[in-house]
Order: structure tokens, then C-alpha cells, then sequence
């Protein structure tokens, strides 16, 4: 950025250089208006800011001070474009903080975003970063992202859940994927992916990164994105640009929990996202009766953690269920 492109913080008047001359000379202000044949009480105005100098009174004050009058009117004029630019400023920030404190709060969950680096405090920032987020022209266009149904009627009648919170996770597992770039995907891979996954699991060496770079390898994006307070997800999956991505809380930090929260919503790619690039599905903590693709996206989940004639050769085997025999 060019110095002569910032905005000052404050406008320095002409008088002030003035009086900084005036004291460097030991001369008093009565001395000065004396000598140029000005009223004092008019030379004091000069130095208080509340007159300028203009073109005549430069020329009298550089011959008085042995210097050149375009330095005194340069001074005035360049005050005034100060001025003007501090003023244009104070204007930007009080309309960005009216705008902030009616559209953004209530709307936004800005701790959770200011936590995660993404939202500073400063509504001038702030601003152009949540339309950002959130993929709208306008804050005025915030409405219309409440409205989407599975941001209204997925709720919980035993947890309660802060429906900004919620929709601010969304946007921000969305914003964060974004930012991943993957290969191509290809639902043929599928069997091959789930095998490596759950070799991983096995493991469970470095697991939330072999994860990721599993999936990647199999141009799925994957994204973690902790939870804010009241918002029990688990997980989310969704297009990102041409690729299926998903997004996971980690809120249980259990290894069951992860693995089967993976597997369910990799049953929503490989088996509701493929036929439909703009769908997506929540995984909401929720006491109410499942869809038909929640119970799918179970299904598929079970029987990949656990291969279902492996499970069936066990219960026919197996009838004390201790450690050991599981």
C-alpha cells in the first residue's frame, strides 16, 4: 500500500504547525499578529483550528517566517483532505457497527467464529468475512439461510439445540472445505476405501490424518470442526465444489463414535450424494423417528464396521458376550 493512501487518525490543523513555529522563535502570538497585521484574537483562531489560512495570509506568514507561502497553503489544504478522509472513516465504522450489531449478532454465532480465528472483533473485518462464510451478498441475506428445512425442523426434544449455532457450524464446515483441494472423485473405489479405513482404525496410529489423507486420496474432502455450545452434531456431509466433503465434531473423542459417525456419513456419499450434488445430510443428535436415508446411511455403516456374515458366524458361536469372545 502507498503511504499516500492511509487514512491519519486525526487531521492536523495549519495553526498547530503555527504555533509550533511560533514557539521554536520565541515570538508571541501577539508579536506574530503585530508584525503580518492581523487581530490577535484572529491569529488565535488560526492556531485553535477554528479559521484556515488562505492564500493571502500564506504569503504574509512566509514572508514573516523567511519561508515559502505554498508550505503554509499546502498545510491548509492538507488538512482539509485530512479531515475529510477522517470523517469519511468515522462514517464507514459507525454504518459497519450499526449493521454488525443489528444483522450479525443474534444471527452469527460470533464467539464460536472469533475462537476459531476466522471473526476479530472489528465490524469493518467482520463484516465482508461472515457474507463470506456464509455465501451471501448481503447480511440481509442471512434470513434466507434459516430457512433451508433441515436447519428448521431437525430438532431434539431431549437436548436442546441453538439453531444459530447450528447453522453457523454448517456454514463454517462448508467455508472450510472450500479451502481443500481433491482429485476426482470415483464411487467405484468404494469397497477398496472402506477396507483402508477400516485398516486404519485397526491401527488407530495417527488416526484423524491417515483418515484424511485416505479420503483425499479418494477425492472426498474431510474437514474436523469442533462443536459450538448447545449444537449436538456429530457430523455433516455435503458437494463441496464439485467433491463430496464431510465435516466432523470429534464431541464424543471416542474411537466407536468416530468410526461409525465416518462410516455413516460415507454411506451418504457413496450412496445419497452420488445422486444428488445438492444434498446434505446432518447427523443432529434427534429423538425423532429417522429418515429412510439415516437408516441406510446406519446400515451401511454397520455392516462395513462389521461385515454381517462375520457377524452372524458370531452369534451363532459365540453365546457369552465378554471381552475375549468379542
Amino acid at each position: 500500500m502507498n503511504i499516500k493512501d492511509l487514512t491519519p487518525a486525526i487531521a492536523i490543523h495549519a495553526g498547530e504547525y503555527l504555533a509550533d513555529e511560533l514557539a521554536a522563535r520565541e515570538m508571541t502570538q501577539q508579536e506574530f499578529a503585530a508584525l503580518i497585521g492581523m487581530n490577535k484574537s484572529q491569529l488565535n483562531e488560526i492556531i485553535k483550528g477554528k479559521r484556515g489560512i488562505n492564500a493571502e495570509l500564506s504569503i504574509l506568514i512566509g514572508e514573516a517566517l523567511k519561508m515559502e507561502p505554498e508550505i503554509w497553503l499546502n498545510l491548509q489544504l492538507q488538512y482539509e483532505l485530512d479531515k475529510a478522509r477522517v470523517d469519511e472513516k468515522v462514517q464507514e465504522r459507525q454504518t459497519a457497527i450499526e449493521v454488525f450489531n443489528r444483522l450479525v449478532k443474534g444471527n452469527v454465532p460470533f464467539q464460536f467464529l472469533k475462537k476459531l480465528g476466522r471473526l476479530s472483533g472489528d465490524p469493518l473485518f467482520d463484516i465482508p468475512k461472515v457474507k463470506e462464510i456464509y455465501g451471501v451478498s448481503s447480511l440481509e441475506g442471512l434470513a434466507s439461510v434459516f430457512s433451508k428445512p433441515a436447519y428448521r425442523f431437525r430438532q431434539s426434544v431431549k437436548l436442546q439445540v441453538d439453531q444459530v449455532n447450528l447453522v453457523g457450524w454448517v456454514k463454517m464446515a462448508e467455508y472450510m472445505a472450500k479451502e481443500v483441494a481433491v482429485p476426482a472423485f470415483n464411487h467405484t473405489q468404494q469397497d477398496s476405501v472402506m477396507k483402508r479405513l477400516r485398516n486404519a482404525i485397526q491401527k488407530n496410529s495417527n488416526l484423524k490424518e491417515n483418515v484424511r489423507l485416505i479420503l483425499a486420496d479418494a477425492g472426498i474432502k474431510l474437514v474436523y470442526l469442533e462443536n459450538p455450545p448447545k449444537t449436538p452434531v456429530d457430523g455433516i456431509s455435503f458437494w463441496s465444489e464439485g467433491s463430496p466433503a464431510i465435516g466432523m465434531t470429534l464431541r464424543h473423542k471416542r474411537i466407536d463414535n468416530f468410526a461409525f459417525t465416518l462410516f455413516h456419513e460415507l454411506g451418504h456419499v457413496y450412496m445419497h450424494l452420488v445422486n444428488n450434488n445438492e444434498a446434505e445430510f446432518i447427523d443432529l443428535t434427534s429423538d425423532e423417528k429417522e429418515s429412510k436415508e439415516e437408516r441406510e446411511a446406519d446400515l451401511f455403516a454397520q455392516n462395513y464396521l462389521i461385515e454381517r456374515a462375520a457377524y452372524l458366524r458370531f452369534k451363532e458361536t459365540s453365546h457369552i458376550l465378554d471381552d475375549e469372545a468379542v
